[in-house]
């Protein structure tokens, strides 16, 4: 797959989709002005989830379990959306962002790289990445997150 005839491949990442009361949780690094969901890029090797489990480690201290590891007392994550969108920051590359949902285990914490979390609404998408924008009109349509 390339990036609109640019020869380049879209940047490969995975998100958290958590929702709480109506908002969804959200996150912005250090150096950077808008919030994107917690996740990031794969590592070699990596799968989605235990890439996502890595990176919300890193990110907000949580212990999130990839489906291999998964049992009753803690389901796996898993996919609900693809988002492809683009890349806010990157010069107009394209993002292709698989979403994830599940449980994890501790309160969110930002962890080095991480400036602010916050819990947003729908009236707060100007403050977003795209993809980010995309994921609260799916979750406002679906009734999850309230528009205030």
């Amino acid at each position: 797959m390339t990036n609109g005839g640019s020869g380049t491949a879209p940047l490969e990442s995975v998100a958290w989709v958590c929702v709480r009361d109506g908002r969804l949780l959200a996150v912005r690094t250090r150096g950077r002005d808008a919030f994107y969901l917690p996740g990031g890029k794969l590592e070699p090797g990596e799968d989605g989830p235990r890439a996502l489990a890595r990176e919300l480690a890193e990110e907000l201290g949580l212990i999130a379990v990839p489906a291999t590891t998964a049992g009753p007392a803690m389901p796996a994550m898993s996919e609900v959306y693809v988002i492809e969108d683009e890349a806010h920051g990157q010069g107009g590359r394209r993002l292709r962002m698989t979403c994830y949902t599940g449980e994890a285990q501790g309160e969110p914490t930002p962890g080095r790289e991480i400036a602010e979390l916050a819990w947003l609404t729908a009236q707060e998408a100007d403050r977003c990445a795209p993809a980010l924008r995309q994921v609260l009109r799916r979750l406002v349509a679906e009734g999850r997150v309230r528009h205030r």
